[in-house]
């Protein structure tokens, strides 16, 4: 044994002197690193792979996360007992938007142009539609590009905005003068009501429910770890245009909306540049307001659409 450890303690110490103990912990300390290094490398170029192929993902079928249209209109005003006529309307670009025209028995009765929102058709927006015409208005309602019967590709925010302007020039041309239309947007379809809204101040007024500012803010409630702001080429900028509004505009909101919060339309309220209004519906959801508290709702509606008529 004390002829091993002798052996032993020669070879440390040649070792030693051949080869420095600092620089035998330096090897030490480098040959462990590398795998780690390398680990992290990997893991770091994987990571920005996928940050950067969620990103393009983001940018390139933002249209199919923002747009949900159905062809199949399962239900028209037949279904409800009233009576309508469908109406198709040539666009700028050779397509074909369909649509309801619903009159009033009244021929002094203001004209609504209902645009609804981001998913499902006219049919799917049959209640609201009807509910408008028996408070007396004579509604128009439209399906965009991709929507129901309508022709076109998938939506986008331009052709909705190019399609809510073919709407209000039918109305102009074959039914009512300017200054009768109540331009009214649900949901997504509030912001292309605004839109339009901005560019046709001789409207008689302007109805937005359950609106969003914008769709960046939307979107940073899910996707706030993306550049929004560098990927986002759908808007909808409600906020940025209110300001821009001159015509009387009533906000209508929910204020148990589990998809727009309701202090969105706050906000819009707040920064619109014109005479405007503000119903909050206590335990209103997104689409069931109306039938929330009907009274409110109607009684909202119909003083506002006096008083659109004293501002003309």
């Amino acid at each position: 044994m004390a002829g091993v450890e002798y052996a032993r303690s020669w070879l440390m110490a040649e070792c030693s002197r051949l080869i420095p103990s600092n620089r035998i912990q330096s090897l030490v300390i480098r040959t462990l690193k590398r795998p780690f290094q390398s680990l992290f490398a990997s893991s770091l170029v994987l990571l920005l792979a996928s940050y950067g192929g969620a990103s393009w993902y983001l940018w390139s079928k933002q249209r199919e996360l923002i747009f949900f249209p159905a062809r199949d209109v399962q239900k028209t005003p037949a279904n409800v007992n009233l009576k309508y006529e469908e109406v198709w309307l040539a666009t700028n670009e050779s397509a074909v938007l369909n649509g309801w025209w619903l009159e009033s028995d009244d021929p002094a009765a203001p004209t609504i142009l209902y645009l609804h929102g981001n998913d499902s058709n006219i049919g799917g927006n049959l209640d609201h539609v009807a509910r408008l015409r028996r408070m007396g208005f004579s509604v128009l309602v439209v399906d965009y590009r991709g929507y129901g019967k309508s022709s076109g590709g998938f939506p986008s925010e331009s052709q909705m905005y190019e399609d809510a302007e073919m709407a209000w020039r039918y109305l102009r041309e074959r039914h009512a003068a300017p200054g009768g239309v109540l331009v009214y947007g649900h949901s997504l379809g509030g912001a292309v009501a605004i839109d339009l809204a901005v560019h046709h101040p001789e409207a008689a007024g302007l109805i937005v429910e359950s609106t969003f500012t914008s769709m960046r803010e939307m979107a940073e409630s899910t996707y706030w770890m993306f550049p929004l702001r560098l990927l986002l080429h759908e808007h909808f900028d409600a906020l940025a245009k209110v300001p821009l509004l001159r015509l009387p505009t009533l906000f209508i909101h929910g204020s148990a909306d589990a998809e727009v919060p309701y202090t969105m339309s706050e906000r819009l309220f707040k920064a619109a540049g014109s005479a405007k209004w503000l119903t909050i519906i206590h335990g209103g959801g997104h689409e069931n307001s109306p039938s929330v508290d009907e009274d409110l709702y109607r009684r909202a509606l119909l003083d506002f659409a006096q008083e659109s008529q004293r501002h003309r």
